[in-house]
Order: structure tokens, then C-alpha cells, then sequence
């Protein structure tokens, strides 16, 4: 039970750390990258090359010219799944690169 007061009190660390040295944008598109790891299989998340976060515009760079179709054909879809798990107020536009 104390362990996960100790995990729970090192996140809170982290993202103060992050909020302070302006890293906030760094910090959401691991969680992003994060949770692609869990909702793609492995295969696929081994095409995903990197994920960014600028000016509230999520970049995803892929390598597989098939997932990266996949992602721009469901664009929207992505989008409104990012924005209900991590807040629409963090995501104005996804772009597939």
C-alpha cells in the first residue's frame, strides 16, 4: 500500500518538475506514446518512430506507410481518443508524419 503512495507521490513530483522547467508538452507525449504502446499491438507500436507535442498539435512520425494511411484516414477518431484520455484542452490538431 505504501508502495503506491511512494509511485503515486513520484508522478506528482515529476509533472511539478516538468511545469516548472516548461517540459509539460515532453511529459504528456510520453504518456501519449505510453498509451499506444497499450492500445496497439507490438508489431505496430514498433513502427511508431516518435511522438510530440508542440503548440497543443500532436505529431506522431511513423515508419509503415500502411499504418501511417491507417492513422491519417482515422485522424479524427485518434484525436477525439487522445482528447477524451488525456483532456481536449491538450490537443487542437494531430498530424501523421
Amino acid at each position: 500500500m505504501k508502495k503506491k503512495k511512494r509511485e503515486f507521490q513520484a508522478s506528482e513530483l515529476v509533472k511539478s518538475f516538468a511545469r516548472i522547467h516548461g517540459f509539460e508538452d515532453k511529459l504528456l507525449a510520453f504518456e501519449v506514446k505510453d498509451f499506444l504502446e497499450e492500445y496497439l499491438s507490438n508489431v505496430l507500436f514498433e513502427e511508431i518512430e516518435s511522438v510530440d507535442l508542440e503548440q497543443k498539435v500532436l505529431k506522431i512520425r511513423i515508419k509503415s506507410q500502411m499504418l501511417k494511411n491507417d492513422f491519417r484516414l482515422r485522424k479524427s477518431f485518434y484525436l477525439n481518443k487522445f482528447q477524451d484520455k488525456f483532456g481536449a484542452e491538450n490537443f487542437i490538431d494531430l498530424q501523421v508524419l
